[in-house]
């Protein structure tokens, strides 16, 4: 690095402030997994309804990954985070006053779409102030805000809805007070302006540069069943607690999924100087290892082999998610980073929608213990699979450090 490039050089701590955005908004994408209980008490509606209304805010993520990553690479960051904070504040004021299964699914749609813009445009946000020099250090701070704040959103949720007044209402008064945080941070965000805009087409199925496409499915490969058994731990797990395991506390939905995300920062932490083929590697393992517990669990009325699933579930995910977003980072230049994180998460995001959903409706059918078990086994051979393309694919890149600068 020259002289005067040391001298320019954004400081650390705003590298940690620009991931800021994104763990707020993910407080939200999950801050109502412990809470759903409440809403079908008081509203009540099935388990396969329970999917669908999970499942608008993947119709919401996608629908805005289809955008938001074409639009921040031309535009800017700036032009799509702050309208999509703007919606996830809307969000919290419908989820605030829900009183029917449309305005739930409202609020989830929403909060999709808020999402999709932080995955591609926030993400993004992150490798632009750390610059060509710290990239390795944006994807693990990128990941990690991701992740963290999915899981301090329904632990929140669940010590709030236990312990104050309106349990439905209170954690969307503090996520509100987060997300006019984030508005500040990206208000004072150290990024420049797109030097020249994009061409083709402004709405499209996000895609990576030419030769960059071995580096998008090797991450898709491990990242989607990772993220796809977590949704599905998010979606039913308070119901696993509920009908195996007899217990309805929040604090302990709460709780289990909050472990399952620090799993997946932690991850993350401990293994970045790890070669990328390695932390894929161990992803698609946890992954595996997870839905096996996960079907023992369901089998046996186990609490600590459902907790043990979440947990492994996690690590999974977290692994898929850095070494995915390590090799984007590291390879597709930034003009095309937004759209290359939309990809990253379209192709994560497609079956942990739809698997959920089907597994839900299949439980209404056929039974907790048999939907759970079918669902255990697909997911396993997806990562099964995903590892299997990871270690044989010659064609994989080099074996780099997550050496932090």
């Amino acid at each position: 690095m020259s002289e005067r490039q040391a001298r320019t050089r954004t400081p650390t701590w705003w590298v940690w402030l620009a991931a800021w955005p994104v763990t707020a908004v993910f407080v939200l994408s999950n801050a109502a997994t412990p809470l759903y209980v409440l809403w079908q008490r008081d509203i009540g509606f099935s388990k396969g309804t329970l999917t669908v209304v999970f499942a608008f805010y993947i119709v919401g993520l996608i629908g805005s990954l289809l955008v938001s990553g074409v639009v921040s690479d031309r535009l800017g960051r700036v032009p799509v985070l702050l309208p999509a904070l703007a919606l996830a504040l809307a969000a919290c004021a419908i989820f605030a006053t829900a009183t029917t299964v449309t305005a739930l699914v409202v609020a989830r749609l929403f909060t999709g779409i808020a999402v999709g813009a932080v995955v591609s445009a926030g993400m993004a946000a992150v490798s632009d102030v750390a610059g060509p020099e710290r990239k390795r250090l944006a994807a693990l701070l990128a990941s990690c805000a991701m992740v963290f704040g999915a899981g301090l959103g329904p632990l929140l949720a669940g010590l709030l809805s236990e312990t104050l007044p309106a349990p439905t209402v209170t954690i969307f008064a503090v996520e509100a007070v987060l997300l006019v945080t984030a508005v500040l941070a990206v208000l004072r965000m150290p990024v420049r302006r797109p030097a020249a805009p994009g061409k083709g087409a402004w709405v499209r199925v996000p895609g990576v540069p030419h030769g960059n496409g071995i580096h998008l499915a090797l991450g898709v490969a491990v990242f989607a069943p990772g993220i796809t058994a977590t949704s599905f731990v998010l979606s039913l797990g308070p119901t696993l607690l509920t009908e195996l395991l007899g217990t309805t506390s929040r604090i302990v939905a709460g709780v289990m999924a909050f472990g399952m995300f620090l799993a997946a920062t932690g991850v993350q932490f401990a293994l970045r100087k790890l070669p990328r083929r390695t932390i894929l590697t161990a992803g698609a393992i946890s992954t595996t290892l997870s839905m096996a517990a996960l079907v023992v669990a369901v089998r046996s009325s186990s609490a600590a082999l459902l907790v043990a699933s979440a947990l492994l579930a996690g690590a999974g995910q977290g692994m898929g998610q850095l070494g995915g977003l390590s090799l984007l980072n590291s390879t597709v230049p930034p003009q095309r980073l937004a759209e290359a994180n939309a990809a990253l998460n379209v192709g994560g995001y497609l079956p942990a929608g739809l698997l959920p959903v089907s597994t839900g409706y299949l439980m209404d059918a056929v039974g907790l213990p048999t939907g759970a078990t079918l669902f255990g086994a697909v997911v396993a051979g997806l990562a099964v699979t995903g590892g299997l393309v990871v270690l044989i694919r010659p064609a994989a890149p080099r074996a780099q450090d997550f050496r932090i600068p």
